[in-house]
């Protein structure tokens, strides 16, 4: 089984790491909120309830 990619408000962190707002279709957000989590912490609410948290994707070098 797979590890959940999207996250609601309340839901537990699964890592340490930096999660980024996102619509519930997939789309990118402009000026998306950005967080900083450990393992364990819940997730707060979104800007509007249309959003989701996914884990920030890595920068590209």
């Amino acid at each position: 089984m797979g590890q959940n990619n999207r996250f609601k408000p309340g839901n537990k962190a699964p890592n340490n790491g930096t999660y980024v707002e996102v619509g519930v279709g997939g789309s990118m957000v402009i000026d998306p909120r950005t967080i900083h989590l450990k393992a364990g912490d819940p997730f707060p609410e979104t800007s509007n309830h249309e959003r989701q948290w996914i884990h920030a994707p890595k920068p590209q070098h």
